[in-house]
């Protein structure tokens, strides 16, 4: 094996690429990039570069190709699986992308928008905003995450269910090789049945085949009227039932159905400084619906009412609040949106992202419950997401009288691997929106069939032969059979 060029080489080498300005060493500087968004994995890096330009990328990439460095891509470090930091060896140069953040080109006629790699999620909706269209993508984290990272790792997010997650909202991607060659498809086309769909290998694929720092994202029509309510209903199963009847009334005017249960409101609304909850009563479940459509206000108030008024008639709807204004309903996201960093601040959450059937989800989290409660039975339940497309953030969280160290000391292992289980049983996956990183890893030589993990270190091995992105992140070493 050769020999890693040594700190003095390689910060030389990176500074005549980006500028002494464009490297960060100093252990102050590097710590936020190279701690992870929850504080759990923590790593080393020689060295952070800030490029400023692909070509920049490209340099970089060709320089610790040809001298074996390994690289750690990161956009706005939100990872919740550690995929986005290096390891502890201090030998992975981090390339952070947060200097690339400039909106390129939007095109509202051909209902795209071209953009760097680092631009946040929240000025790509602003930006799409001020040329009067919509970015639709909609996640907790928009004022930190970015474009690439929400790429590397398809993200989600809240209107999923009608716009589908980053992979179906890119048209085409600009990505740096492991050995610095240039790949663009940056043409905004809708149909090019030319053969491979390239962009396609590097969506999801958190940094491990090379590094995205462009994209031609898709715009859709700004919606005229939006509805929005928070309901109590009678069970998960209820929930499921009224989405149908939701999705019956409006047709694609459902952007979102959120589940939201008791103990996930209670934990936000004290995080929120005992705010008043939407509803007079406590209800074991919750959703959070909202209509968005072309057609004016009124009428898509009397689509809601419609659809609730067919809940209560059928018993699967308990109370309601509907939003009169756009405050009330800015009021009602806000408390869907800040559960997870309340789990944050209070400690000792297991954090369980799965996906399974709609038809199996009530299923699903009435038996994973059951479970769960019967190892701990004071456990907090805080279960919330994106029900509509099967995405439950199905996440334990400590008793009140336990230490978070105590309790995921104890718990973690074995409450992940019942939830995934369960969840597998029920042809669902393990990770829906938050990808696999290092949290993940090793898990899927349980979950995935000894062809598909052979099929994905080929691809890897194809494009990255060297093993030098994001090293140890996504693929387990293959289990000898």
């Amino acid at each position: 094996m050769t020999a890693l060029p040594s700190p003095e080489i390689l910060l030389n080498a990176m500074q005549a690429i980006v500028g002494a300005n464009g490297c960060l060493t100093a252990d102050a500087d590097t710590e936020p990039y190279v701690t992870d968004y929850r504080k759990i994995y923590h790593g080393k890096s020689p060295v952070v570069v800030m490029p400023s330009s692909t070509e920049q990328v490209s340099q970089v990439m060709a320089w610790c190709y040809e001298h074996g460095v390994p690289v750690v891509p990161q956009g706005g470090n939100t990872s919740l699986m550690g995929g986005a930091v290096p390891d502890d060896s201090g030998t992975a140069v981090v390339i952070n992308l947060g200097k690339m953040n400039r909106v390129m080109a939007i095109d509202p006629v051909n209902d795209t928008m071209t953009v760097q790699a680092g631009v946040t999620l929240s000025a790509a909706r602003a930006a799409a905003e001020d040329s009067k269209r919509l970015f639709p993508l909609r996640i907790g984290s928009e004022g930190s995450c970015q474009i690439g990272g929400n790429l590397s790792t398809n993200a989600g997010g809240t209107a999923v269910l009608r716009y589908g997650n980053m992979r179906d909202l890119v048209l085409g991607i600009e990505v740096v090789l492991p050995d610095g060659r240039i790949f663009s498809s940056l043409r905004g086309l809708r149909k090019d049945n030319t053969g491979y769909d390239l962009k396609h290998l590097f969506v999801g694929a958190e940094g491990t085949l090379g590094i995205i720092t462009g994209a031609v994202l898709k715009l859709m029509p700004q919606p005229r009227a939006s509805a929005v309510a928070f309901v109590a209903v009678e069970s998960p199963e209820a929930a499921v039932k009224l989405l149908g009847e939701a999705r019956q009334v409006s047709g694609q005017a459902v952007t979102a159905f959120e589940l939201i249960s008791a103990p996930a409101l209670e934990l936000v609304l004290e995080y929120l400084g005992n705010a008043p909850s939407p509803l007079a009563d406590r209800h074991d479940w919750m959703v959070l619906i909202e209509l968005t459509s072309g057609a004016d206000e009124d009428s898509l108030n009397a689509t809601l009412m419609e659809i609730l008024e067919a809940g209560l008639g059928n018993g699967w709807v308990v109370d309601a609040a509907v939003a009169s204004s756009l405050s009330d309903a800015q009021t009602f996201w806000r408390i869907r949106e800040e559960i997870s960093d309340a789990q944050t601040r209070t400690g000792g959450s297991i954090k369980c992202d799965i996906s399974v059937p709609v038809s199996r989800i009530a299923g699903f989290i009435g038996k994973a419950s059951a479970e769960v409660l019967a190892l701990e039975p004071a456990t907090r339940m805080v279960i919330y997401g994106h029900m509509g497309d099967g995405n439950v953030h199905f996440n334990p969280l400590r008793p009140k009288d336990r230490s978070a160290k105590d309790f995921l000391a104890q718990w973690y292992k074995p409450v992940s691997d019942l939830v995934d289980g369960l969840a597998h049983a029920e042809n669902g996956s393990i990770s829906a929106e938050h990808g696999i990183g290092v949290a993940k890893r090793d898990d899927l030589n349980r979950y995935k069939s000894p062809v598909e993990l052979q099929l994905m270190w080929q691809v890897k091995r194809a494009l990255d032969p060297k093993n030098l992105m994001n090293p140890g992140r996504v693929l387990p070493q293959l289990e000898d059979k």
